[in-house]
């Protein structure tokens, strides 16, 4: 339908232009890419750093992360201690460093466990359905109805914490939401042309799902892979806060909260700085994430 055919009988010049460019501007703003360029490339440098200093944090560090000086104690950020010591005399910037690798690694393999297990199971619910799909929906069902967060206190606080117990628990608390966001991008795809076409020329289902498939859910898998970083990120400093995760006196950033918390009107930063890196590393992920999906989904192409 041509675009004068829209307007009202009657419509002026000036509307006509009016009406064309909004038109004009409503199809720019549809038009696929990528928004925000400037914080995309910002949360690549955020989390670019934070990768490294978990890497070689240990080895650039100002000082011995667990060196004590119980005769300084507290002190403010200083020449000597950029972010001031904690109650024990120890560096916060060099146990900031330390702790990024406890406080990043760990996360990681939590998002790409997660991605694995949930996408697995999520792509066969879709595709095959009967009661594989019936069986993972009522077990994800129950996953959702059970309080997360306390499930997960109270199984780490039986195993007297550690964090390997913490993975494994944060892994099965998280793959239920990825199951069913991929089993339903799943179940939209299968009914797609190149679905039936694959099907026609006999071949296999796994096949079928692994390699014709999966590459077209791959918007809502990296999606699903940072929000689960998010996820890990922030569950395992809550549970570092709560005394339930690693061992005291571990350089870890949610431990290093709880420590400071008696210091603040010495040294805030020591229980600041680590706060803040959560929440920064939180966000850089969140917006890279956004930032990926768009892309992907706007490049990606079906074969109908």
């Amino acid at each position: 339908m041509a675009q004068n055919e829209l307007l009202p009988r009657g419509a002026t010049a000036d509307q006509s232009d009016a009406f064309t460019g909004s038109v004009a501007a409503a199809g720019r703003k549809r038009t696929p890419r990528a928004r925000r360029p400037a914080l995309t490339i910002a949360a690549m440098i955020v989390l670019g750093i934070m990768l490294i200093a978990a890497a070689v944090g240990h080895w650039i560090a100002p000082y011995d992360p667990a060196l004590q000086n119980v005769g300084l104690g507290p002190t403010g950020p200083s020449a000597a201690h950029w972010l001031g010591t904690d109650d024990l005399g120890r560096d916060v910037l060099s146990r900031l460093l330390e702790g990024a690798h406890t406080a990043l690694i760990a996360p990681v393999l939590i998002a790409v466990g997660t991605t694995v297990l949930g996408t697995t199971l999520g792509l066969l619910a879709g595709y095959r359905q009967g009661w594989l799909d019936t069986m993972l929906m009522r077990l994800t069902d129950l996953m959702f109805a059970l309080p997360g967060l306390l499930v997960l206190i109270v199984v780490v606080g039986v195993a007297g914490g550690g964090y390997a117990i913490s993975v494994i628990t944060l892994i099965i608390l998280g793959a239920p939401s990825d199951i069913r966001m991929v089993r339903s991008v799943t179940m939209s795809q299968r009914e797609l042309a190149y679905v039936d076409a694959a099907r026609t020329l006999g071949i296999p289902a796994r096949r079928i799902m692994f390699r014709h498939v999966l590459p077209n859910l791959a918007p809502t898998v990296v999606a699903n892979l940072l929000l689960s970083f998010v996820f890990a990120l922030v569950a395992l400093a809550g549970l570092s806060f709560l005394g339930i995760g690693l061992p005291a006196g571990t350089p870890d950033w949610g431990l290093m909260i709880q420590e400071n918390r008696g210091i603040l009107d010495i040294n805030p930063w020591a229980a600041i700085a680590p706060a803040l890196l959560i929440t920064i590393t939180a966000c850089a992920a969140t917006l890279l994430g956004d930032s990926i999906y768009e892309r992907l989904d706007a490049g990606k192409g079906f074969s109908e």
